[in-house]
């Protein structure tokens, strides 16, 4: 397991390593929380199952609607928490960034930024995984970050 690497003699502040998603424990402790904050996230960007499916790496409409029904019934594996955890960062970047209609509505709507070359966010990020959803994040912090 990851373990914290707390900074001595910092009061106030404590730093920690990212978890280890390849731990079974981790991954276990990990998974209801994360099914929950993604089907909430879909929710909020008005994304139908086979968008966020396709958000998780193509997970099959079986294995996706017993996670949907049985939140915590089901360990996610390394891959699916990493996506999940990307999009968790976008939204809080899009809610932090713009307003609550916008911040829901912004992944489903056109942009002009080069890297989406007109079309959606989601729609670049199904089509490029993981990577894509890297740049997306790393976008939106850029542009929290005044650059």
């Amino acid at each position: 397991m990851a373990a914290s690497l707390a900074l001595p003699n910092v009061p106030g502040y404590r730093s920690e390593s990212a978890a280890d998603l390849s731990d079974p424990i981790v991954r276990r402790r990990l998974s209801p929380a994360a099914v929950k904050g993604f089907l909430a996230i879909m929710k909020k960007w008005g994304l139908r199952d086979p968008e966020a499916r396709q958000l998780l790496g193509g997970m099959s409409t079986g294995s996706f609607y017993a996670l949907k029904k049985d939140p915590s019934g089901r360990i996610l594996d390394q891959d699916t928490l990493t996506r999940i955890s990307l999009l968790i960062g976008i939204f809080k970047a899009v809610n932090i960034l713009y307003s609550p209609k916008l911040a829901d509505a912004w992944m489903t709507l056109p942009n002009t930024n080069v890297i989406f070359r007109g079309d959606t966010p989601v729609a670049y990020v199904i089509q490029r995984g993981q990577p894509g959803m890297l740049s997306v994040r790393q976008l939106l912090d850029a542009r929290r970050g005044g650059q």
